[in-house]
C-alpha cells in the first residue's frame, strides 16, 4: 500500500501546486476551488492508504527487490456469481436520474434502493457471529 499512498500523495501535491499557480495566474475562483477540492480528495485517499500501509505486512509491491514469484498465490476471495453489483449499478443509475430531474420523492426511493443494494453486497456472505 506504500506505492499507492505515494502515488496519491504526489497527485495531492500536484493539484495543490496547480491550484496555487492557477489562482495567481488566472485570478478565477471556480477553477482554483475545483483544483483544491480534487487535491483534497486525493489527500483523503493517500492518507487512507498510508494509514492502512502501516497496519498490514509489507506486500511484494512494496519491496523494490521482490521477484514476480513473490506475488504468487491466493489474492483473496472474489464472488463468482453475485448479482448485487448489477442491482447496485441500476440503483445508482436510478439515483442519478432522480437527482438530474430533482424529484424529491424519486431521490428518497433511489437512496433506499442504493442502501439496500449496498447492504446486500456487503453482507452477501455474512453468516453471523456463531457460524464458522
Amino acid at each position: 500500500m506504500k506505492v499507492e499512498a505515494r502515488i496519491f500523495n504526489v497527485i495531492t501535491l500536484f493539484f495543490f501546486l496547480s491550484a496555487i499557480v492557477y489562482g495567481v495566474w488566472a485570478k478565477e475562483p471556480v477553477g482554483t476551488v475545483a483544483l483544491l477540492l480534487v487535491g483534497g480528495l486525493a489527500l483523503i485517499i493517500g492518507s487512507y492508504f498510508s494509514f492502512v500501509a502501516r497496519r498490514i505486512e509489507a506486500r511484494p509491491e512494496d519491496n523494490p527487490d521482490a521477484e514476480i514469484s513473490d506475488g504468487a498465490g491466493e489474492l483473496g476471495f472474489f464472488s463468482p456469481g453475485s448479482y448485487w453489483p448489477v442491482g447496485l449499478a441500476a440503483a445508482a443509475a436510478f439515483a442519478g436520474i432522480a437527482v438530474a430531474f430533482f424529484h424529491v420523492w424519486m431521490i428518497v426511493i433511489a437512496v433506499g434502493f442504493v442502501l439496500i443494494m449496498v447492504a446486500g453486497l456487503v453482507f452477501e456472505y455474512h453468516t453471523g457471529p456463531n457460524h464458522h
